[in-house]
């Protein structure tokens, strides 16, 4: 027998830590390759992380709750000694994972640069050099495992995985193998067109086109994979005790709270913002809402005002192409997009969490709509991933929601522009000539002013208001 160990990987690029959510095991449970173990939450989303072997688990090294440096061992699993001669390795140590290799080779700190493994990324090489000891003996024993005292005291040696039958083992991160399993693709049958031989989205979706284009009837569905085993019920961590007389309560700072935080502060103090305002008569967006929503071919859509309103950012990024840019501090150069990946700020049980509609502007309104949806449902149920929250390009924050008129939103970090739509309201207004009662809302645009000036920002806020106020433009201006 042998005991192999599982390091958190850096399931997003550049993180640090993560969270433990839930585990999905226990000590003396059965896994089997790519089964999920456990859920972590890390840059704001919640993501699943499967083990890439077989065996019985040994121990839980942390319990729920914890914050986790990536490379730290999180679970240790006993394998069965299936092949002899070759010794135990660790699951994190991307050299293995990537191709076979001597085993001086694993012993010297050379490529620095981290590799893709099973799940996101792992550590350096220098660091995987040793095994941290980090299992505090409290938090075994609340686990209710033993620490893992079995273990080899030696340094492990790094040999590479077997080669599966077929191919060595495909890097891919968690969504990208779910939308291969829920397509039906296998993964080892998809050409990686990533850095370090990574299965990206586009490979699997290239993969998905070409095998069905010769079909006439549509791929089966893959297999879903096993379920993990349910654990046990384990207790959350309760709420910190507050007494009656207590003035003050200090609530730790991590998980979706610290990365907002240091994302807001970054982009508040490097990017200077200018916010500008407008008031708008949208009572004809209003009735086309209603319209739309009778309409049986777009029947089983969610229509509603946020629909027309990204339509409406849409229609006037075309018409203003240079709001849709990023600054490159480090080339000093700024970098016009030519694709539109619209974020959705989204209020989540974990908090505030920005995902994009990649390749908005080249959706239909029924795309559109489809992608929301999907969107909002995957935010609040906490399945966002990282992929999900990348390479915004322009932000919608729809305040109104909360009864609230307007206000000056923070730019997303690395974007040109966040709109805050504030609450319709029926108001007086002078319509042809008399005061009526019209459908009345504020937007507030702010934007980067190092890639917008004054002259662009206005011109953007008033096409977008002109859109609102008559929605036909949204054919003659398309």
């Amino acid at each position: 027998m042998t005991i192999r160990e599982f390091k958190m990987p850096d399931v997003g690029e550049g993180l640090t830590e993560a969270e433990i959510l839930k585990w999905y095991v226990q000590p003396g449970d059965t896994v089997t390759d790519g089964q999920v173990v456990c859920e972590v939450e890390t840059a704001k989303a919640a993501v699943e992380l499967p083990i890439p072997f077989d065996g019985t688990v040994h121990a839980l090294l942390f319990e729920e709750g914890t914050t986790v440096d990536v490379g730290q061992v999180i679970i240790s699993v006993q394998t069965a000694g299936a092949a002899a001669d070759a010794p135990a390795q660790e699951a994190s140590a991307p050299v293995a994972e990537a191709a076979p290799a001597p085993a001086p080779a694993a012993e010297e700190p050379v490529a620095e640069a981290r590799q893709p493994v099973l799940v996101g990324y792992g550590v350096s090489t220098a660091s995987t050099k040793r095994r941290p000891r980090k299992a505090p003996a409290g938090t075994a024993a609340q686990n209710g495992t033993a620490a893992p005292a079995a273990a080899p005291a030696a340094a492990p040696v790094l040999p590479a995985v077997p080669a599966q039958p077929g191919g060595e083992r495909p890097l891919a991160k968690p969504p990208v193998r779910k939308l291969a399993k829920d397509l039906g693709i296998d993964l080892a049958s998809v050409v990686p067109t990533g850095d370090g031989g990574v299965v990206t989205r586009e490979d699997v979706h290239a993969a998905a086109a070409a095998a069905i284009a010769p079909q006439a009837a549509p791929a089966a569905a893959a297999p879903v994979a096993p379920q993990a085993q349910t654990p046990a019920p384990v207790a959350e961590a309760a709420a910190p005790a507050v007494e009656p007389s207590a003035r003050e309560t200090r609530i730790p700072v991590k998980g979706v709270r610290k990365v907002t935080a240091q994302a807001m502060v970054g982009s508040a103090f490097t990017a200077p913002h200018v916010t500008e305002f407008i008031t708008l008569d949208v009572t004809r967006t209003m009735k086309l809402v209603q319209e739309l929503k009778d309409d049986p071919d777009l029947a089983g859509l969610r229509i509603n005002p946020l629909l027309l309103i990204a339509k409406a950012v849409l229609v006037a990024i075309r018409r203003n192409p240079d709001v849709n840019a990023s600054w490159d501090e480090a080339a000093q150069e700024i970098v016009l997009k030519h694709y539109v990946n619209l974020g959705i700020a989204a209020a989540t049980p974990r908090g505030l969490i920005v995902p994009n509609i990649k390749d908005a502007h080249a959706k239909t309104l029924g795309e559109l709509s489809e992608s929301l949806s999907s969107l909002v449902a995957t935010a609040r149920d906490g399945k966002t991933s990282p992929a999900d929250m990348q390479n915004g390009t322009i932000t919608i924050t729809n305040v109104g929601v909360f009864g609230v008129d307007t206000g000056t939103p923070i730019l997303n970090p690395g974007e040109s522009a966040i709109l805050a739509v504030g609450a319709i309201k029926l108001q007086p207004w002078v319509h042809k000539g008399k005061v009526k009662p019209r459908q009345v809302t504020t937007l507030a645009l702010s934007f980067d002013h190092r890639l917008i000036d004054g002259e662009l920002g206005s011109k953007f806020l008033a096409d977008i208001a002109a859109v609102l106020e008559h929605p036909r433009r949204l054919i003659t201006w398309s």
